[in-house]
């Protein structure tokens, strides 16, 4: 088995979506697009996905709940004995699907909130009742008794909400929060303005840091390598040993896992480190997905820290950091360049 097992894989098994978010990676329609996988193939490419480890199976879109054989992929990862989640956007869940999918075996949903009330949530989703929709999914949810995340973007416009809105995540009985940093891909380069600035970007983590204390609540910054960094600086100030018993499950990961632990598929089978880096490291109907894992050149440059450019290729933190790779791509033309949002100065000195 290839030492870098398949940890999480989020498969958008349709770019049909319901929602015209702002900041859509997949530029996202109502109608299907053209390519997708049909069930047979969608089949063996979960027993492809067994071939690399157990993964996480994050069915994602799009909307997952407009694919039609939806509960039949994820009845058959369940048979398998593959830990399946959902990222709907809450707004088509009834509790007659949240019923169906407890059933098959969904163990988390994850539902986006990017505003404390329904006038900022539904400007940044594109779509008029998009909070209301959320609110009232999140509800089926809990009556189903199908544990949910709440996952917010960071924008300027959200950034000084942000206790506001985990408040209300606190108050909807959320398992966990998890913050997300813009990736300026798909409908999120139309909106490059709303991209905090590199010291914002140092200032929201360490918020995050000591947030994180005032609350039992599992707490999540993701596509925030930089994190990892900054929770290690601020832990050997306060005397902490950073392994699980003090950090949880954030002692035990890195930054950017994209092609090292996570990749993205997309509706017809691409292959990409990330749902935000869209490189093509392999098509599934031209190679089986366990072979693309294991031997694609893009994935095992990422593999390779002496392949990184930049301050990235030697800081101390590389291993538990590596950077945004989708933005070192989108803003730097380099998905290997150092990260463009980053204001630490490394102490190694470069070979």
């Amino acid at each position: 088995m290839n030492k870098f097992n398949l940890r999480l894989v989020a498969w958008e098994v349709t770019r049909a979506c319901n929602l015209a978010c702002k900041h859509c990676r997949a530029e996202a329609r109502l109608e299907p697009f053209e390519g997708e996988l049909d069930t047979k193939e969608a089949l063996s490419l979960i027993d492809e996905f067994k071939k690399c480890g157990d993964p996480v199976i994050i069915f994602t879109g799009g909307e997952p709940l407009l694919r039609k054989d939806i509960f039949e992929l994820v009845s058959y990862a369940s048979s398998l004995e593959l830990r399946s989640v959902m990222a709907p956007n809450g707004t088509l869940v009834t509790l007659e699907n949240a019923r169906e999918m407890k059933r098959v075996g969904i163990q988390r949903c994850s539902i986006s909130i990017d505003g404390v009330d329904a006038k900022s949530h539904d400007e940044f989703r594109g779509q008029p009742g998009a909070f209301e929709g959320a609110l009232r999914g999140i509800e089926y949810l809990k009556q189903a008794g199908i544990p949910f995340q709440i996952n917010t973007t960071v924008t300027k416009q959200n950034l000084h909400s942000f206790k506001d809105i985990f408040s209300l995540v606190e108050k909807l009985g959320a398992v966990a929060w998890h913050i997300f940093m813009l990736v300026p891909t798909g409908r999120g380069s139309e909106i490059r303005d709303e991209i905090i600035s590199a010291q914002e970007y140092e200032e929201v983590l360490n918020w995050f840091y000591d947030f994180r204390k005032t609350t039992s609540m599992h707490l999540k910054a993701t596509c925030a390598p930089h994190y990892y960094r900054i929770m290690r600086q601020r832990a050997k100030q306060e005397g902490l040993k950073v392994d699980k018993s003090t950090f949880g499950l954030d002692a035990m990961t890195r930054g950017c896992l994209g092609g090292i632990g996570f990749c993205f598929v997309s509706h017809s089978g691409q292959v990409q480190p990330c749902g935000y880096l869209e490189l093509d490291c392999g098509q599934i109907r031209e190679m089986p997905f366990s072979k693309i894992w294991e031997s694609s050149p893009i994935f095992l440059n990422l593999r390779n820290p002496k392949a990184y450019k930049g301050k990235c290729g030697y800081c101390e933190f590389h291993r538990v950091c590596g950077g945004c790779r989708a933005r070192a791509y989108t803003m730097k033309g380099d998905y290997l360049a150092e990260e463009p949002l980053c204001t630490y100065d490394p102490k190694k000195i470069k070979a």
